[in-house]
């Protein structure tokens, strides 16, 4: 599948632009990391299950990671990048109750399952700046933010240190690597979102 394919399958799913920041802001953090671990020749590929990770969040909110596969199976997705999509949200219960019992295995998928859900708690930090960047970002900023329950209670904390478990990393490596790759990445994003 290529990028162009899939950015066109996403933005058939999704109108949001909070939506389609996320998709852009893990892809690219995946693709960086795929670089960082030496899977450099398989970047595109991580990018591009970054990018479709929550194809029907938008639409489908209480059965996340349910309906992945049906919408992705329509756009001609296969069968591998389905089961990455899906093992984001393993031993996560979504609103209709169902828990997701798609394990990630690759250690793409581990790392998407940690990156995904700490992207949003960086933005969220990020916002708080006065530049509205994470460029300028220091860790001990990001680990108080981390650290303070009510701060983007949304974003699970629990899930964070889960996915940091399954890579065999410490917490610090993952926020350490993932501020990075944002910090890093920052500017290709916001270059494509002026193009919506």
């Amino acid at each position: 599948m290529t990028r162009q394919a899939a950015f066109d399958l996403l933005r058939k799913y999704n109108k949001d632009p909070f939506h389609i920041q996320h998709a852009l802001t893990v892809e690219a953090v995946m693709k960086w990391f795929a670089e960082e671990l030496g899977y450099e020749d398989e970047a595109e590929y991580w990018g591009i299950v970054g990018l479709l990770h929550d194809i029907d969040f938008e639409l489908y909110p209480e059965e996340h990671c349910l309906k992945a596969p049906e919408l992705l199976k329509e756009g001609g997705v296969s069968d591998d990048i389905i089961h990455s999509v899906c093992s984001h949200g393993y031993g996560i219960t979504v609103g209709c109750g169902v828990t997701i019992n798609v394990e990630p295995v690759h250690e793409m998928e581990k790392v998407l399952f940690a990156a995904d859900e700490l992207t949003g708690l960086i933005w969220a930090a990020a916002l708080m700046r006065p530049s509205k960047s994470t460029k300028d970002m220091e860790l001990k900023s990001l680990k108080k933010k981390y650290k303070s329950k009510g701060f983007a209670a949304g974003c699970s904390r629990d899930v964070i240190e889960r996915g940091a478990d399954q890579l065999g990393w410490d917490l610090e490596k993952l926020l350490t690597m993932t501020l990075q790759a944002m910090a890093e990445s920052e500017d290709i994003i916001n270059e494509e979102l002026v193009t919506l």
